[in-house]
């Protein structure tokens, strides 16, 4: 099951030192402070003052092909748990589901199953190292990580994953990495999400 936790969010206050910087005025009140990065960030298009928001996620229970479309996304930093290691708990599982993200087509989830308990007998049998075994991991193995992306990478993240064509496992992924950002961020999000019938929210 998919798990998203928020573990760091940069104040909105270190973008509005940045704009501050570029003019040489501080902001006013909160409310100009607040104006300003809309402003400035999105309707003026200097998105470089956003790049210093950055936030950081514990991601749970995605797929190794969701992982290549998160990976895809080049401006952030991706820490992933290591798959020798998952091999060894495979090795000694009890069901080899839970290793698996189920993609709801009956067929293709009984597949990887089959092929998951026929790598956990080789672990079993096989004194290969786990550099090798690991070629016969199916796509629907589940992995887990931390990534970090800043504000302007993150806003291109959500317009493009959240779209209808994007994989439906990486829209469930943008939606909840965006549901646990903080709140008073989210307003810098509101042309992408919830204005497009062509996106899920």
């Amino acid at each position: 099951m998919l798990e998203v936790k928020l573990l760091h969010a940069s104040p909105l206050v270190v973008s509005d030192e940045a704009i501050s910087k570029c003019w040489d005025k501080p902001s006013k009140s909160v409310d100009h402070m607040l104006e300003r990065m809309e402003r400035v960030g999105l309707k003026n298009k200097h998105g470089s003052v956003l790049e210093h928001v950055n936030y950081t996620w514990d991601i749970d229970g995605i797929s190794r092909a969701c992982l290549q479309e998160l990976a895809r996304h080049r401006h952030q930093s991706l820490s992933v748990k290591s798959t020798r290691y998952t091999l060894k708990e495979l090795k000694e599982a009890n069901d080899v589901g839970d290793f698996l993200v189920k993609t709801g087509d009956d067929n293709i989830d009984a597949t990887n199953r089959m092929q998951l308990r026929s790598l956990q007998y080789i672990l079993q049998q096989s004194s290969l190292p786990n550099d090798i075994l690991k070629y016969a991991i199916p796509e629907a193995y589940k992995t887990s990580l931390v990534s970090t992306m800043n504000m302007r990478a993150f806003r291109n993240f959500l317009e493009l994953r959240t779209s209808r064509a994007a994989l439906w496992e990486i829209q469930n992924l943008a939606l909840e990495m965006y549901k646990v950002i903080p709140d008073e961020h989210k307003f810098l999000f509101n042309d992408i999400i919830g204005g497009d019938n062509e996106r899920m929210a």
